[in-house]
């Protein structure tokens, strides 16, 4: 069978982070292993690991999340640096993107993502009055100024940046406004990714479906159709205005699919294994959202990313998305634009024994409001060859 290209997140600190989110779900989750900076052995089996796993690629990309990857400190940075130009095949570039809630992005951490071509997402939740009520310091303060001189610091240095913005129930029904704020900061590429969780009876994080089956929405979550609302208003001011000067992830991934070309996020893909996340202990798992013990593939220093990745259980973790997707979505026209999207998200009940995802009305309402324009651009790209 062919295989499923793969990209691993890294954590070099786990879930360690300078601000307590309210609605984090890495942070917040039960069970979490308190875990320390990752090892230089466990570094270089990954950096090692990853490129051999590509052997023939122009191109091979790190991605470096967390948590707050930037805890790790400028030194551990400049190790992986040296690792990957150690391990480099001639002719092979390396890629490094880093995920930062940007408040420890000083003069010296951007000299040296400048130095070394990072490209690095900030996140932030739009305006103050939607960022700062949700991401805060553990002791209460805001976070919205210093990710604010983040980004002011990255274009003044011309390092590469995108932004990165949690839809939650105080921004959903502001998608506008929140779309002219960060092309007011200078964002030119931009991501938006639904807030979705559950709470069990005692406080803590449900895990994902179908544990914690008696789980309600966290207060934080919008409703059903909220995070497609969001999406439509953005796509209206876009429409107008920005095309072709504004790139907005989720656009973008619509036109390839309308123009037949395979899925590059994994919430639209058929198989959901192309994201396993690296722990700093060197655990490897399924998946950002389901690093729980039933998720763990193994460690890297014992067990290759490759074999892990390939195997039979990461295989059918990955399967498993379509496999056991609701029958109300077989007759759904907008079936091969999502493929039931996250399985994390599967948790309304649509039948006996079928679970149906709770961002379905929004989908369907921002594939159905945007499909006119969305449908002719991809139709160029078809005509183009590209």
């Amino acid at each position: 069978m062919s295989h499923v290209p793969f990209q691993v997140l890294a954590k070099p600190v786990s879930a360690a982070c300078n601000l307590s989110c309210r609605y984090c779900y890495y942070r917040n989750r039960s069970g979490r292993e308190a875990a320390p900076r990752m090892r230089p052995r466990t570094l270089e089996a990954f950096v090692r690991q990853t490129i051999e796993a590509s052997p023939h690629a122009p191109e091979v990309q790190f991605i470096w999340h967390g948590g707050e990857p930037t805890l790790a400190g400028i030194g551990f940075f400049r190790e992986a640096v040296a690792l990957q130009e150690r391990c480099r095949p001639p002719g092979t570039r390396i890629v490094n993107a880093l995920q930062t809630n940007g408040t420890l992005i000083d003069s010296d951490w951007t000299a040296f993502l400048a130095e070394h071509d990072f490209l690095v997402g900030v996140s932030i939740d739009g305006p103050a009055h939607f960022h700062d009520r949700l991401r805060r310091y553990a002791g209460g303060a805001a976070s919205h100024a210093q990710a604010l001189r983040a980004i002011d610091r990255l274009a003044r240095a011309d390092v590469e940046f995108n932004t990165l913005t949690v839809v939650h129930r105080l921004n959903y029904a502001h998608g506008r406004e929140v779309y002219r704020f960060l092309r007011r900061i200078g964002t030119a590429h931009m991501q938006f990714i639904p807030l979705v969780e559950r709470l069990r009876p005692d406080g803590g994080l449900a895990a994902p479906p179908p544990a914690d089956a008696g789980s309600a929405l966290a207060p934080w979550t919008p409703p059903r159709e909220g995070f497609g609302r969001f999406l439509c208003d953005v796509f209206d001011d876009w429409l107008k205005r920005d095309v072709g000067r504004i790139f907005v992830q989720l656009f973008e991934e619509r036109v390839a699919s309308l123009a037949g070309l395979p899925a590059r996020l994994c919430v639209f893909a058929t198989d959901c294994s192309s994201t396993p996340i690296l722990e700093s202990n060197g655990m490897l798992y399924s998946c950002d959202h389901y690093a729980y013990p039933a998720y763990r593939l193994g460690e890297i220093c014992e067990t290759p990313i490759v074999e892990m990745v390939r195997g039979e259980r990461q295989r059918g973790f990955g399967s498993a998305k379509v496999d056991r997707l609701p029958r109300i979505c077989a007759t759904c026209e907008f079936l091969k634009a999502c493929y039931g999207g996250c399985p994390k998200h599967r948790f309304v009940v649509a039948g006996p024994g079928e679970l149906e995802n709770y961002l379905c009305p929004s989908y369907r309402g921002f594939f159905k409001h945007t499909a006119p324009a969305l449908a002719a651009f991809a139709n160029a790209i078809r005509v183009s060859g590209g």
